[in-house]
């Protein structure tokens, strides 16, 4: 059956229950999560901090790729990889340069696009907040990612970083990018599987990452890119409690296991 949120707030709103579920070890590499989309399985493979692989019924999705590449050895070559912005826990030149193939086709926000070498660009197509594209059937929007809180407003400034929204048949996916609550994350719809960020100063506290998750209510929800400045990690047990009944939170595997010590 295709997981839906419709589907899913149904059955826990039924079953009394809230969800705090860890990845399940159905994969040899990173522990991956799979889902049933109408268009076939949609398997998740947490990579570390904001990186994560998708393996998709329409290809191999890479979300800011960054690091070693020898850490995606044991996957696919990316078919696609979908950067948000320019910070370096995202964006890593060398690494892309490591990972692509000659297939591999790169969707960044405009600032990172005006960053990559000329081989890299050749692959690459920028879209801006609320921009439209699509590759192999997946239709990929743009979302406003952004700084809200005025003193950390240099971090993320208004218009220039991505989050996305995919839309596979009937599944649809948030990757949050860097960003506080924001009205477009807000009034998203019908999302099945989402990632949010929350680490401090940089983004967002688990108090206000909880709020814009209970606002859109997404089926499932994976804390990503919850490693503080001081090296802290925000506290997933108090999100999970403040999202309660409004989504499913899943916990992946992004630090080697140092954020559950």
């Amino acid at each position: 059956m295709t997981l839906s949120r419709r589907t899913f707030m149904a059955t826990a709103a039924s079953a009394g229950v809230i969800a705090i579920m860890p990845f399940t070890a159905n994969a040899a590499a990173h522990g991956a999560n799979s889902f049933e989309t109408g268009q076939g399985t949609l398997t998740i493979h947490p990579i570390e901090h904001a990186s994560i692989v998708m393996e998709t019924p329409a290809g191999v999705i890479y979300v800011d790729p960054v690091g070693d590449a020898a850490q995606y050895s044991n996957f696919p070559k990316p078919d696609l990889i979908l950067l948000t912005h320019e910070h370096g826990d995202h964006f890593a030149p060398e690494t892309l340069a490591a990972l692509v193939a000659d297939k591999t086709v790169l969707i960044t926000n405009p600032a990172v696009y005006d960053k990559l070498d000329d081989m890299l660009k050749a692959k690459a197509s920028s879209v801006a907040n609320g921009d439209q594209t699509e590759f192999n059937g997946i239709t990929i929007d743009a979302i406003p990612a952004h700084n809200t809180t005025p003193e950390r407003a240099n971090f993320h400034p208004e218009g220039r970083d991505n989050g996305y929204v995919l839309t596979m048949g009937d599944f649809r996916i948030y990757l949050s990018g860097d960003t506080e609550v924001t009205d477009a994350m807000k009034g998203l719809k019908d999302i099945d599987l989402a990632f949010v960020c929350m680490n401090l100063p940089f983004t967002m506290g688990v108090e206000q990452a909880a709020e814009g998750v209970a606002a859109f209510a997404p089926a499932v929800v994976y804390p990503y890119h919850y490693r503080n400045k001081d090296k802290t990690f925000s506290d997933l047990g108090k999100f999970a409690e403040l999202v309660g009944d409004k989504a499913e939170v899943r916990m992946g595997d992004w630090y080697g296991g140092a954020d559950h010590a």
